[in-house]
């Protein structure tokens, strides 16, 4: 009978395998959340042909299995989180589209992704440096900063990116990067406040290390969760309260350190500016984070529409539900647009969204809770940390619904084209 069973089940293409595992890998190194990831690549496996494919996708290993469950060949690949390229998400997707439609063989599809992976970013160190500076003066003013607070934040996040180009080249740093880089931000705004005149400590270390905060890592984790990816979803959370954890501790360590050299700073309200201002940032935002997000330059007219729609859902939805609920809004309105744009590019919606959301995540307010209770302010701390939570929450649930009333077209829609796929090169 074994044999018998054995005739009837063909091995599976070792070619088409291979195409599956390396867009796997490709795609999660580029910021692929877990459960679209493991759509993606069952909805491939089956154009391909590949009988009883299973994923199984964590943030550091990604598992596949082929074949039926007396035949199983089982595949692992060790896989790090890496930063998010939405330029190159985008152009793996088309590849698996080609893949899927037939247009490539998965041999030739295998040679595109390692293509992809060694071509040279659009933006240049100096340009990417520049976008640290921006994006840390604009998150500055959206915090409440005002003028002193946007030229401090904005020289504190062109010094974090120049410790991260050190850090690069010492990979002993990259265990205690992030309370490091917490530790010198945070030492140099007490400095700054001595030197250059009077500011608001906590905006402009908050502004100087936005980049770093998880929040949006913390919305991924939760939206995992909701979407019953409970290992991933469990692993990333605790990644995040883990930096979370470094962040705050490498800021307390740096204020203490600093303030016994130079002298407790002044306690002042951040100064005002005029409502154009924020205007402004709200331009400057996205665009830094296009070039901080590896984005493709031919997305920045739909990034920036994201964005808009997010921020101008947020604002309707706090105003009518909010400053929690209010997110809700924020993240509906970007959940739709991202689908419309994936919808009329034929692109991950991910170009969108990642961009659209990340002025809408929770990272400052889950930052500042950790410093309140670090500071042993426990009951303001434990008010904070609970609405980082409902935004995180509300912001989820946005995306969900959104996902539910505009989804995304996938590989096995049958608007795709049926051509049969080519498993040999």
């Amino acid at each position: 009978m074994a044999s018998t069973a054995r005739t009837e089940y063909a091995e599976p293409d070792p070619a088409a395998v291979g195409f599956v595992m390396h867009l796997g890998r490709a795609m999660h190194s580029y910021g692929e959340a877990s459960h679209r990831l493991e759509d993606i690549l069952g909805a491939l496996s089956d154009r391909l042909g590949l009988q009883g494919a299973q994923f199984f996708s964590q943030p550091t290993s990604l598992m596949a299995s082929f074949g039926p469950v007396e035949f199983q060949r089982t595949y692992m690949l060790r896989v790090q989180p890496g930063d998010v390229d939405l330029r190159n998400l985008a152009a793996v997707h088309g590849v698996s589209l080609e893949v899927a439609q037939g247009l490539i063989s998965p041999a030739e599809g295998s040679e595109r992704i390692a293509a992809i992976a060694a071509s040279p970013s659009p933006y240049g160190p100096f340009l990417t440096t520049l976008a640290f500076g921006g994006i840390s003066g604009a998150s500055c003013l959206l915090l409440g900063g005002g003028l002193r607070e946007i030229v401090a934040g904005t020289l504190l996040g062109l010094g974090l990116r120049g410790f991260m180009l050190v850090a690069a080249r010492v990979p002993r740093l990259g265990r205690v990067f992030e309370p490091l880089a917490a530790l010198l931000v945070s030492g140099a705004a007490v400095a700054l406040a001595h030197l250059g005149g009077p500011l608001s400590v906590l905006v402009a270390t908050l502004a100087g290390l936005i980049v770093l905060l998880p929040g949006l890592t913390l919305t991924n984790a939760l939206n995992e969760l909701a979407s019953r990816q409970l290992a991933s979803g469990t692993a990333r959370l605790s990644g995040a309260f883990i930096t979370f954890l470094g962040l705050a501790f490498g800021v307390a360590l740096g204020n203490r350190l600093a303030t016994a050299a130079f002298g407790a700073p002044a306690a002042v309200q951040a100064g005002s500016l005029p409502g154009w201002a924020g205007l402004v940032a709200l331009v400057v935002s996205p665009l830094c984070g296009v070039v901080l997000l590896k984005a493709a330059p031919r997305d920045i007219p739909w990034i920036v529409v994201g964005t808009a729609f997010g921020v101008g859902g947020g604002q309707v939805g706090a105003s009518a539900l909010g400053v929690e609920l209010g997110a809700f809004a924020g993240a509906f309105a970007v959940g739709l647009a991202s689908s419309i744009y994936a919808r009329l590019q034929n692109r991950p919606p991910a170009v969108v969204l990642v961009p659209g959301i990340l002025l809408l995540v929770p990272g400052s307010v889950g930052f500042r809770g950790l410093t309140s209770l670090m500071e042993r302010q426990t009951l303001a701390g434990i008010e904070t940390a609970f609405s980082m939570m409902l935004t995180a929450v509300a912001l989820v649930s946005g995306l969900l619904i959104a996902g539910v009333i505009a989804p995304e077209r996938r590989v096995r829609d049958p608007g795709a084209p049926t051509r049969r796929p080519r498993l040999s090169g």
